[in-house]
């Protein structure tokens, strides 16, 4: 059983958790990045901040169910987005808050970053799941 928690005295956070309690004995499955190529190796969406995250969600969905859990299983994700300016952010979160990763309560973090390791890579995501009882 996975328990979320805002804190009612810290800013409400928009649409994520504050922190996730997990109980012994549950099976978690930890990500690795998930980027935006396609099964051949090529870069989706050069240059589109919303075409590399509608990837980069479509590839840690394999990822997760692959490993027996899913974006509605995530308790944890931090999604790293290549900017200068916060309306760069706003561009990938808008595509993850409208994705099934904003399912339900999870804790996140958005990260501005200077580079990712593909060329042309914009946006990368890594989260913790919660495996599915079998």
């Amino acid at each position: 059983m996975t328990r979320f928690t805002t804190v009612p005295a810290l800013f409400p956070p928009p649409r994520y958790s504050h922190a996730a309690v997990v109980e012994a004995g549950e099976r978690l499955v930890f990500s690795a990045g998930a980027v935006p190529l396609d099964a051949d190796g090529s870069l989706v969406g050069p240059g589109d901040r919303a075409a590399q995250t509608r990837q980069v969600l479509a590839n840690l969905a394999a990822q997760l169910e692959a490993a027996g859990s899913g974006l509605d299983q995530v308790i944890a994700s931090t999604v790293y987005v290549v900017a200068t300016a916060s309306g760069d952010l706003t561009t990938a979160w808008e595509e993850v808050r409208s994705s099934a990763l904003s399912t339900g309560p999870h804790t996140s973090t958005l990260v501005g970053v200077t580079v990712l390791g593909y060329p042309g890579q914009l946006v990368e995501i890594t989260a913790t799941g919660v495996v599915r009882e079998r």
